[in-house]
C-alpha cells in the first residue's frame, strides 16, 4: 500500500508510520461587513479567499509485545513523532518553518504546519511512550506569482481611475489592482491622501502602474 509522506523544501521526505483513516479540508472566503444609515443590515463586501486548511490525525506505535522469549519492549516512540513537530520549528538557513508538501495517493497539499497536538497513549514500565497520535494542522501555502497567472488581474502595467462605491477602501483597490492589499499605500501616495480612510463615495481615484 502506497504511504502517505511530507515532503519538505529542503529536501527532507518522513513517510508516516500509518496512513490516515481520514483527513478534512477546510476552504472559506472573507468578507467585511459595514454599516450604512438607511439599511435594515450591515452592507457585505467581498475582501479575499481563505487559505484552504488540511487536518489529520497521525498514529505511531513502536511496541513489541511479549513473547516466550522477551518479554514486552519497544522503543522510543518520541524519536518519530519529533520528525513531524520539528517542522514548525524555525531553520537555520530558511530563518523561518520550512514549507511541507503532504503527499498521498490524488492529494498533493503545500503548506506549512501550524498546529500539532501530541497524545502518548501506551508507555512500558519504565515509563518510555511507546504509543502516540499527532492531530496535524497543515495551512496551504499561498504563492501570489501563481495564483495570479491561475487568475490574472486586470493589467496593471498602465494607469487607471477608479471611482469610489459606498464602503470601499484603499485596500480593496490595492488587491483588485496589485493582488496584494498592503499596496494601498501606493495608491495613496499617487492621490496625495495622507489617511486611508480619507476617501470618500464619488471620489475618483488615480491607479498608478506598477513599473518593474
Amino acid at each position: 500500500m502506497e504511504k502517505a509522506i511530507i515532503k519538505t523544501e529542503t529536501g527532507e521526505e518522513i513517510p508516516v508510520q500509518f496512513n490516515p483513516s481520514e483527513y478534512q479540508i477546510s476552504n472559506g472566503v472573507q468578507y467585511s461587513e459595514k454599516t450604512a444609515p438607511g439599511f435594515d443590515g450591515a452592507i457585505s463586501q467581498f475582501v479575499s479567499g481563505s487559505n484552504a486548511t488540511l487536518t489529520l490525525t497521525l498514529y505511531f506505535d513502536t511496541y513489541v509485545p511479549p513473547s516466550l522469549q522477551q518479554p514486552e519492549s519497544g522503543t522510543d516512540v518520541t524519536k518519530l513523532t519529533k520528525r513531524i513537530v520539528s517542522l514548525m520549528h524555525i531553520d537555520g538557513t530558511l530563518h523561518r518553518p520550512p514549507r511541507i508538501v503532504f503527499a498521498w495517493g490524488s492529494i498533493h497539499f503545500p503548506g506549512m504546519i501550524t498546529d500539532v497536538k501530541e497524545s502518548y497513549t501506551m508507555f512500558l514500565s519504565d515509563g518510555m511512550p511507546v504509543r502516540a497520535k499527532l492531530d496535524v494542522t497543515i495551512k496551504e501555502f499561498f504563492d501570489i506569482s501563481i495564483e495570479k497567472r491561475k487568475s490574472p488581474f486586470e493589467s496593471p502595467d498602465r494607469t487607471k481611475y477608479r471611482r469610489v462605491k459606498q464602503g470601499e477602501q484603499l485596500w480593496n483597490y490595492a488587491y483588485e489592482e496589485y493582488g496584494n492589499p498592503d499596496e494601498w499605500r501606493r495608491i495613496a501616495k499617487e492621490n496625495r491622501l495622507k489617511h486611508p480612510m480619507e476617501i470618500r463615495s464619488g471620489q475618483l481615484l488615480r491607479i498608478p502602474a506598477v513599473v518593474e
